[in-house]
């Protein structure tokens, strides 16, 4: 695949998923912006880049508001001329301190603004340059194995990963009509610590018999933008070791 001369914008890059994920464009050739709320991983990530022979760029962006989200994107396609690829990957975990019945108001309407209505915002924006693409566009969203099943005390989190995988086939049917592919990936277990700390059951309880590192999702995301896969829209890749169709009971 090759990437040469395409604006991607990958938010929460600036480290973890969304940092391989930033990595595999611009080793594809690829001008690639790091939106990120934390300047200092956002920062590094792009020098990073760069020192490696990319070509990368830290924009400050925080997700959950709509004016970043819009000077974001006003400012990728005023600099490279357009936008080409989205990935919406920036999110928030659900308050481990609360409960259901803890749960604030205020605290849910964080973890909604932040992973799920950020992604209808950026795609928003996105396509209203991609759609004067010649090519179109292609948008990857991040959901997660949440959106199918949960932990306790984990609402917000899946109510919001359920939101984007719905979104993810509504905005397709919607953009499809101006060229642009919008397509959604659940990630299981991704060690984006110390992969050499984990356990052998880690591992072993997967019927991949190991966990998942930030790269397999960066290449997926690489087949769903290229322009030949065009025909994959509305879909739902689930990377999660195969542990969703794997049945568990206690013994």
């Amino acid at each position: 695949m090759n990437y040469l001369h395409k604006t991607v914008i990958v938010t929460g890059a600036g480290h973890g998923i969304g940092r391989a994920i930033a990595e595999a464009y611009a080793s594809e050739g690829a001008s690639v912006i790091i939106a990120e709320l934390d300047e200092s991983t956002g920062g590094m990530a792009a020098a990073e880049i760069c020192s490696q022979g990319g070509t990368a760029e830290f924009v400050a962006c925080d997700v959950s508001k709509e004016e970043d989200i819009i000077a974001l994107v006003a400012h990728a396609a005023a600099k490279y001329g357009t936008v080409d690829i989205l990935i919406n990957n920036a999110g928030i975990a659900n308050p481990h301190t609360s409960t259901l019945y803890e749960l604030s108001v205020e605290e849910w309407d964080k973890v909604l603004n932040t992973n799920a209505r950020s992604v209808f915002l950026a795609t928003r924006e996105a396509a209203k340059v991609m759609r004067n693409n010649p090519q179109g566009g292609a948008v990857v969203n991040l959901s997660s194995t949440r959106s199918l099943m949960s932990e306790p005390n984990t609402e917000a989190y899946a109510a919001s990963k359920g939101a984007i995988a719905a979104l993810t086939h509504a905005m397709a049917v919607t953009l499809g009509e101006d060229g642009i592919t919008v397509n959604c990936i659940s990630p299981g277990w991704i060690e984006t610590g110390d992969y050499a700390e984990l356990r052998e059951i880690d591992h072993s309880q997967h019927p991949s018999g190991r966990v998942g590192r930030p790269e397999d999702i960066a290449r997926a995301c690489l087949y769903l933008t290229a322009p030949d896969n065009n025909f994959v829209t509305g879909a739902q890749l689930i990377i999660d070791g195969g542990m969703t169709r794997k049945m568990i009971y206690e013994p």
